[in-house]
């Protein structure tokens, strides 16, 4: 079995101990406070990862393109939830496709989507379909209750549909402003006759939030690795952080500069709200500074003899679930150093 020494650079390494942990204790969150978890595979578009969620307690995962949901559903993944607006001639057939061989669920926003799905869908199979909420993400989601109630009646109206409940994917820090929101619309649904199995929410900044009263389900993704950006956030430490560029220094410039050979190909040109585009693991005060595609620039306020050419740094990029998306394969890292391959499985499926 190969060695990390033995890597060629940039590569991305998985550190399997702390994924393991990172599960478990999401898990164990979960399980305590009495909600479903459905994780988000977009962060590591694994399969023997979205296996392993299930194996811990997970109902499901939640995968954010069709084309994910099919390389899961080919592997066996029997429960699936897409967040996602559904629309074309082309995606609607594979939609339906794909509703006849695995328990899924969909959402929509507007009455157009809902037709879309009622044309495609079988009366037996119905698809099932909730309703996608803004609750202060601004991105899709209906506007107020009274549009969620309405399209909440289109999905119970149609043979070919079930109404599966709400979904949202509140902005961070507004997890108790979500609930609250998404309960008034329960309710109003509710007294018109309709039930609402599902009410699912939630991200990965937000993951230890207790106190909800309506929320069932939640769908972080990002937690399995964690990145900087979540250790910003406080959601976790550099010691959870499991996913890492391994890269060489190619050139010490000048004393103050360092230059590595992971460019935006190896960690894309995400902030996800930081300075700098990644930190090394070991001394997270060295930030890249710039990013080219091949090339990975740190400017140091003062100068500094480490790390020299040649010498490789552990990077802990700001969005862990981009730089998934950029390798065919990553490495799972042993407590020995030694390294297992691992397939990217649903790398560029976002189709």
């Amino acid at each position: 079995m190969p060695k990390i020494a033995d890597l060629e650079t940039p590569c991305v390494l998985i550190d399997a101990a702390r994924v393991e942990a990172n599960l478990a204790r999401a898990q164990a969150h979960a399980n305590a406070n009495g909600y479903k978890l459905r994780p988000h595979i977009k962060t590591h578009k694994s399969i023997r990862f979205a296996r392993r969620q299930i194996e811990l307690g997970a109902v499901g995962i939640t995968a954010q393109k069709l084309g994910e949901a099919e390389v899961m559903a080919d592997a066996g993944i029997a429960d699936i939830f897409v967040p996602y607006n559904i629309v074309g001639a082309g995606k609607l057939a594979r939609l339906a496709a794909l509703n006849a061989r695995v328990t899924l669920s969909v959402t929509a926003d507007s009455a157009d989507v809902v037709a879309g799905y009622a044309r495609t869908a079988s009366t037996s199979k119905p698809l099932t379909v909730l309703v996608e909420c803004d609750t202060g993400g601004r991105r899709c989601g209906v506007q107020s209750p009274a549009d969620a109630v309405a399209l909440a009646r289109m999905i119970a109206g149609g043979p070919s549909l079930r109404f599966g409940g709400l979904m949202s994917y509140p902005p961070r820090g507004k997890m108790e402003e979500a609930d609250r929101w998404l309960g008034q619309v329960k309710a109003e649904i509710e007294r018109d006759g309709i039930a609402v199995p599902v009410v699912t929410s939630g991200n990965t900044p937000d993951m230890w939030h207790t106190g909800d009263h309506n929320v069932t389900e939640r769908r972080p993704g990002t937690y399995i690795y964690f990145d900087r950006g979540q250790v910003s956030f406080g959601v976790a430490s550099w010691a959870d952080c499991a996913l890492t560029v391994l890269a060489t220094v190619v050139s010490r410039p000048t004393p103050t500069r360092i230059v590595l050979d992971a460019g935006s190909k190896a960690l894309s040109s995400d902030l996800f709200g930081q300075t700098g585009y990644g930190a090394f693991q070991d001394r997270p005060s060295f930030v890249l500074t710039s990013l080219s595609e091949e090339h990975g620039v740190i400017e140091l306020d003062a100068a500094s003899q480490w790390p020299a050419v040649g010498e490789r740094v552990h990077i802990v990029p700001n969005h862990a679930c981009v730089v998934s998306n950029l390798f065919d394969r990553v490495y799972l890292a042993g407590t020995g150093g030694e390294v297992e391959i691992m397939p990217v499985d649903a790398r560029g499926r976002s189709d």
